[in-house]
Formats: structure tokens, C-alpha cells, sequence
């Protein structure tokens, strides 16, 4: 596939994010917009959490720019910044793409939890029925737990270093989907059919373990959302005693053609 000519006429996408090396979206919504034959460009955009707002208004003044795509640590932040939100964003209290709308208000929507459970059944993975052990309250956890409860996940255990923030997440998911969620436990994650890191820690070579890895058994599938690198640490220590593990990848493989339609590529 030939790029396209990016000239007067063209769009440009983007994805905020602080840090923006390891993000892989662009890469991925480029070979959309080559195979759509779009006249647009999806580019990075490196912006301090603190810098968001100022950010997100200029966009606004940016004619050509007819929507972008989040991650960490804005999926959040950016809530405040959007007129109006998709259904997923509402239950979620999470965002990771914003579109333009009439006028030039901001709309707000969150596939990454759709996502998530999209590559998880790419790869045979299905979490119906299944009890889940979700790591981290923050924007991907919230998005990634509702589309379980969605999907039919049996039971979903939620742990967090911060507990009020994992207690906000279970009972705004509770009320939604009849009381699946709970507080996660050290016996929910030796229990789980599923262990799923949706934190940062991974994404730094120094970083700490998200959990601990000595209650994994082989019976066990544990899951990232981390993308780069491609296998954390986590995901070799789970290797190692023997439980099939899942590459953060698969999330936004399994959410990158959605995105397209929703920001109308």
C-alpha cells in the first residue's frame, strides 16, 4: 500500500498520551487509513496530564481535526472536556476516543473494554461465565470490567493500591450489571479463570510486579493491557509457571477498526 499525499485537503487524527514511545495506535489507524484509501494522518500527540485542558481546547480551533484518541493517563481527565458521552463512557466513567460533533462539540466514547474482549475471543478466549481478576481502577480497568459484566463474566474482583477508587468502580459497575463485581481479594486472584493487569506497571523496565505472581497456577489465563513491551514482566513470570498468557496487543487489535468507524475514517 502507497501512503497517501498529505496536502491542503487532508485530515489529521491523533492519540494523547504521557508517556507516547510505546503507543502503537498509530501505526495501527494509518494501515486503516492507507486500506480506506482516506486522505488523512493518525500522529502522536505527547501532552502532560496538566497540559490536557489547554490542549483539548486548541484542538477544538483545529478545523481539519475531526477527532482523536486517549490513553494514560487522560481516559479520565478528559471526561470533563466532553459535551456529551457515548453509552459505554457513561457506565464506565471512562473515555478513549472523542469525536467532533455539530457544531464543534466534543462526543466521548470508550472501546476499550469492547476491545479487550474482542481480542480476548480472537484468541479463543471466551469470559463467559468466567471469574475475573482485574488489577488497577483506572480508565482501562473501568472500561475492561464493564465489557466483561457485558459479556457475561460470572464474577469480576476488582483490587486497586487506592481502595476508595476500586470501591467507586464496583458499585458504578454494580448498577449496571446486578452485583457481579466485588472487592478483589489475595484468594480472588488465586482463584480466577482470568488475571488481568489493566495498571501502567510493565510499561518501564524497573517497574514493579502489578501482583503477586506466586498464587498464579497453570490453570490460569493472565491478560495485559500493556502493549509495549510486547511481553512484560508479568506476562513472563506468568509463562514460567505455566499459564497461557495474552499480549496486550490483542486489545487494540481487537478495538482499532471500531475506533475508525467512530471517528468516521
Amino acid at each position: 500500500m502507497s501512503a497517501n499525499l498529505i496536502d491542503g485537503s487532508s485530515k489529521v487524527y491523533g492519540i494523547i498520551a504521557d508517556p507516547v514511545a510505546q503507543i502503537r495506535t498509530p501505526e495501527a489507524m494509518n494501515k486503516i487509513i492507507a486500506e480506506r484509501g482516506r486522505q488523512a494522518v493518525f500522529v502522536p500527540f505527547h501532552v502532560h496530564a496538566d497540559n490536557l485542558r489547554t490542549f483539548v481546547a486548541g484542538l477544538k480551533a483545529w478545523l481539519n481535526l475531526p477527532g482523536f484518541t486517549l490513553t494514560v493517563p487522560h481516559k479520565e481527565a478528559i471526561l470533563a472536556l466532553c459535551d456529551r458521552l457515548g453509552p459505554m463512557a457513561k457506565i464506565t466513567g471512562s473515555v478513549n476516543v472523542v469525536r467532533r460533533r455539530a457544531g464543534g462539540t466534543w462526543e466521548g466514547e470508550t472501546y476499550d473494554g469492547l476491545g479487550f474482549v474482542a481480542g480476548m475471543k480472537s484468541q479463543g478466549i471466551d469470559p463467559a461465565g468466567a471469574k475475573i481478576y482485574i488489577q488497577g481502577s483506572g480508565g482501562a480497568a473501568k472500561a475492561i470490567a464493564a465489557a466483561l459484566a457485558e459479556a457475561g463474566a460470572a464474577r469480576i474482583s476488582v483490587a486497586n493500591r487506592s481502595q476508595p477508587r476500586a470501591v467507586t468502580l464496583i458499585n458504578r459497575l454494580n448498577a449496571a450489571y446486578s452485583g457481579r463485581c466485588v472487592s478483589g481479594i489475595a484468594a480472588d486472584l488465586a482463584t480466577a479463570d482470568v488475571v488481568i493487569n489493566a495498571t501502567s506497571l510493565g510499561l518501564h523496565e524497573k517497574d514493579p510486579l502489578p501482583m503477586d505472581v506466586s498464587a498464579l497456577s497453570s490453570r490460569q489465563i493472565v491478560a495485559e493491557v500493556i502493549m509495549q513491551p510486547h511481553t512484560t514482566a508479568l506476562l513472563r513470570e506468568a509463562r514460567a509457571r505455566g499459564c497461557r498468557i495474552h499480549q496486550g496487543i490483542h486489545m487494540l487489535t481487537g478495538q482499532v477498526v471500531e475506533i475508525a468507524n467512530f471517528l468516521e475514517i
